[in-house]
């Protein structure tokens, strides 16, 4: 791994392990120890052994965070609910709606190569470059669950699906009424509903929530509202449910813009003059259908049909001196998932499943661009482009135990790509893809009910975005490129007190290739051969009834192994952004029945700001926050929140080359929010 990242990893291990953390503990099966996910939070996570397989059934680090550590959170983007989340990385922008993106595996989140697949309640919810706008549909209140599925060998999911996938889960039927209530700094105010009724087999789940907030920098305003609702039946046998769900979001945001260096550390709360009529309107809709039946005791098919529609108007000036532009963005994805899956009771092995699945997906995009005075009077056109971007895919996976110990998972997915684009009025076919294979193996083997190995080896892919997918005259057409991924690890629960997991992984992406952010067209630059590979620990320790620890850190590195043709001297430079470390740490303190108190750590290595690596780095920080809760009746409680405690300066910055500066946008200072939240 280098001695550096091996230094660093002993250090913050040790460090970390003196220190650490989580109140509710991830716990095992009654039994041998036959999967890879652990869980923050009051939940028992356990494999299933009837219905459709889940991420829990792969032998990889899945992790899962409950909704007793979402709902109180106080964000003003449902991103930052992943801040607690082992092995992520929160690349924090602060741009109006452009806010900020998660990632891992070594990818960072630029929004030049987006790495990571979203599932809202298992809807593919990526935009056509891979962002997650749609994330900003949900409100804390009305999530169950969490999940993050890292590295190579799930074979459910295609596009976007490279480092591995974040799937959200919302509350789903129970009888409910919840209000939450919060004021903090930056004149910060939110109001949360959500409601649950079930009966006869028919459940409605409803959620309203309203952020205003003046956020820390000025001309930062944001004001976004969100609603869903969830109506799903059950007929009396129990055998089929069908459902149907719809969401809406809006949000109008200012965007305070970037400053340099020397303005950022005189005065970070800022906007330049440049930056007046920066900011945009944001709408969003998601609406779903649900079916799922159990054809048999051992023959399960569920599937889901969907339409996700995102319009975005956004007014952006990067740097003093620079253009002001308008960026139109309006899309519409339909789709439809469809999977089967065979639990037979079979003689010859202690436990077999087969599950197979067909998905599609048919976008229509346009992406439209203008620069613009400060008064938003449009100037010029700089692009005018509508494309169909559709994704064919279909996998088979198996669950094999020929010994009680062992489980081996083989799986093969595949997918194709169909499409072309109008240009300013010129018409462009799709890259020829071909069909893009994707083998994948994992296998775990448990010694007993406390330790187990796993494995697991994989391909996924990655294809450019926008205009990129599509040849053009004099431009080498684009072939996928291949991520090809393992991990080795080892899950262990010693003592019904402590459990945790410590692997080591390595993806390497042939030709990998990233957008070019500031290109007028939406091109994009081959930058070669890629190597991402790290190590990850994470322990979970209730050390007594009161007291809870929990502690994850990831130590990573990643490598141009083989530069691309135009930048040969790239070779052997780390990938820009891209930290060395990341930890998270925490404990909760039951003080009273009433009263618990918790505190959580986060930190983060500085990193390069271009491939050259002739930048200075940036991006470290140690961020400390404490929370306190206080029940005071069975259905009121107070909950404070103290956010970076020390008021430590920490900031996202970029590298502009058009004009040979670093441009930078600090991040929150010191922040205090109350909240009441009414049961009833």
């Amino acid at each position: 791994m280098g001695e550096r990242i091996m230094r660093k990893s002993l250090e913050l291990f040790s460090l970390g392990f003196l220190l650490t953390q989580s109140m509710c503990l991830y716990a095992a099966d009654n039994g041998l120890i036959d999967d890879a996910s652990l869980s923050l939070g009051s939940l028992v996570v356990s494999s299933d052994s009837t219905g459709p397989l889940t991420s829990r059934n792969l032998s990889t680090s899945v992790d899962v965070l409950n909704e007793d550590r979402i709902e109180d959170q106080n964000v003003s983007y449902t991103w930052q609910l992943f801040d607690q989340m082992p092995g992520v990385m929160l690349t924090q922008f602060g741009m109006g709606n452009e806010s900020g993106k998660i990632s891992f595996r070594g990818f960072n989140g630029e929004g030049e190569v987006n790495a990571v697949k979203l599932l809202i309640d298992g809807i593919p919810s990526n935009q056509n470059s891979g962002n997650m706008p749609y994330l900003e549909l949900l409100t804390p209140l009305e999530i169950e669950s969490i999940e993050v599925v890292r590295g190579t060998n799930d074979p459910r999911y295609g596009l976007h699906n490279i480092a591995g996938n974040a799937g959200i889960f919302t509350r789903q039927g129970g009888n409910y009424n919840k209000a939450r209530v919060t004021y903090g700094s930056y004149a910060t105010r939110n109001v949360q509903f959500i409601s649950g009724m079930e009966s006869n087999g028919f459940s409605q789940n409803y959620a309203i929530s309203y952020l205003n907030s003046n956020r820390y920098r000025h001309h930062s305003d944001i004001e976004k509202s969100t609603f869903s609702g969830k109506w799903f039946y059950t007929p009396n046998d129990g055998r089929a449910q069908i459902g149907f769900i719809a969401r809406h979001g809006k949000a109008e945001a200012d965007e305070a813009g970037y400053l340099t260096r020397a303005e950022a550390h005189d005065d970070p709360e800022q906007s330049r003059p440049h930056n007046a009529a920066d900011g945009g309107d944001r709408m969003m809709n998601q609406f779903s259908a649900h079916l799922d039946i159990d054809i048999t005791d051992n023959l399960f098919w569920s599937s889901k049909a969907y339409l996700n529609e995102l319009d975005e108007d956004r007014y952006v000036t990067f740097a003093a001196g620079g253009n002001h532009n308008e960026r139109l963005t309006e899309e519409e994805h339909k789709g439809a998932l469809s999977t089967l899956t065979w639990r037979p009771d079979v003689s010859w092995a202690h436990e077999f499943s087969l599950m197979g699945g067909l998905s599609a997906e048919w976008q229509n995009n346009e992406s439209r661009r203008y620069l613009v005075d400060l008064d938003r009077n449009r100037t010029a056109q700089k692009r005018n482009q509508k494309f169909d971007f559709d994704i064919y895919g279909g996998f088979i996976q198996a669950i094999y135990k020929p010994t009680e110990k062992l489980k081996i998972v083989p799986a093969f997915r595949v997918d194709t790509v169909r499409g072309s684009l109008n240009d300013n009025g010129t018409h462009r076919e799709i890259n020829d893809y071909g069909n893009i294979n994707q083998p994948k193996l994992s296998a775990v083997y448990s010694f007993n009910e406390q330790y187990a190995v796993y494995t697991n080896w994989g391909k996924t892919f990655q294809v450019a975005d926008g205009a990129s997918s599509y040849k053009k005259v004099g431009v080498p057409e684009l072939s996928p490129s291949i991520n090809e991924g393992w991990e080795v690890g080892l899950k262990f629960t010693p003592a019904d007190w402590l459990n945790g997991r410590i692997a080591v992984w390595q993806q390497v992406a042939s030709d990998e290739y990233k957008k070019r952010l500031g290109d007028p067209d939406g091109n994009s630059e081959n930058i070669g051969k890629t190597q991402r590979r790290g190590i990850d620990f994470q322990f979970n320790a209730q050390a007594s009834n009161k007291l809870g620890l929990w502690f994850a850190a990831s130590f990573q590195d990643s490598e141009i192994i083989k530069a691309g043709a135009t930048t040969p001297l790239n070779k052997g430079n780390e990938i820009d952004h891209v930290p060395h470390y990341l930890v998270d740490a925490g404990v909760d303190y039951q003080a009273t029945p009433k009263l618990k108190l918790s505190s959580w750590l986060s930190a983060q290595d500085d990193y390069y700001l271009n491939q050259e690596n002739d930048t200075n780095k940036y991006g470290q920080y140690v961020l400390v926050n404490a929370s306190a809760s206080y029940a005071l009746t069975q259905k009121v409680r107070l909950d404070l929140e103290l956010k970076n405690i020390f008021d430590r300066y920490y900031e996202y910055v970029w590298w502009s080359a058009d004009f040979n500066e670093t441009l930078h946008s600090p991040a929150d200072g010191r922040s205090i929010y109350g909240s009441i939240q009414y049961d009833f």
